[in-house]
């Protein structure tokens, strides 16, 4: 029995990731395609089903919705659009919301989501991988005494769900791992381990370290 286990588990690790793979993409593809009326299928317009026809037709509207937005003239309608949108009483309160997420985390020069933190959390003394995604603001702001920055810690095997979080900056501390590495870690809910950075030189003296700092390997 021994050697058929192994060989199971071995199947096991091979086809496990791609099915969840195919699984991903063919959801993601299934929703883009949702989106498309029926009426601009090709089925519609061409008498014949094309495989992927839909995906290209939203593709192509994305693209050709940048480029419209792009010039003066695309930019004007785009405002209008918005205006119209925030007079609309439930609307406006979603979109508005949602618009300023996504300005947020798909800006170009955005830090949302750019760095890998560490943080204890629930609890002091335990620790987990959070996400830098700026800083409070508002009456927010003016409540906090002190220096804070915005994080977001996200739940295993599912990072899309969350907590939210505003910690003094002297309780984060910074990875030095990517933000795909430090995803990978929590997917797998630290059996896949980030590969240590090259070892730097170290200089003459102990530095002090924060409070609260992570404790270091061997210490």
């Amino acid at each position: 029995m021994r050697p058929f286990k192994r060989y199971f588990v071995t199947g096991l690790l091979i086809w496990v990731p791609l099915v969840i793979t195919i699984w991903v993409l063919t959801l993601l593809i299934d929703t883009l395609e949702s989106v498309v009326p029926e009426f601009l299928s090709s089925q519609a317009l061409f008498g014949l089903r094309i495989p992927g026809f839909r995906i290209v037709f939203v593709l192509l509207v994305l693209f050709g919705t940048g480029l419209l937005a792009a010039n003066y003239l695309g930019r004007a309608v785009v405002d209008r659009w918005e205006l119209l949108l925030g007079r609309i009483p439930l609307v406006r309160s979603i979109y508005n919301s949602v618009k300023q997420v996504s300005d947020t985390v798909l800006a170009p020069d955005g830090q949302a989501f750019r760095e890998a933190v560490l943080v204890q959390y629930p609890r002091a003394g335990s620790w987990t991988i959070a996400f830098l995604t700026g800083a409070p603001g508002g009456e927010v702001a003016r409540m906090l005494q002190g220096d804070f920055v915005s994080v977001y810690v996200p739940t295993t095997p599912n990072p899309t769900s969350g907590f939210f979080l505003m910690m003094p900056r002297g309780d984060v501390h910074k990875l030095d791992m990517t933000v795909d590495a430090a995803l990978k870690y929590i997917v797998s809910m630290g059996v896949v381990a980030p590969a240590e950075p090259a070892a730097l030189p170290v200089a003459s003296g102990k530095p002090d370290g924060p409070d609260g700092a992570p404790p270091q390997a061997g210490a």
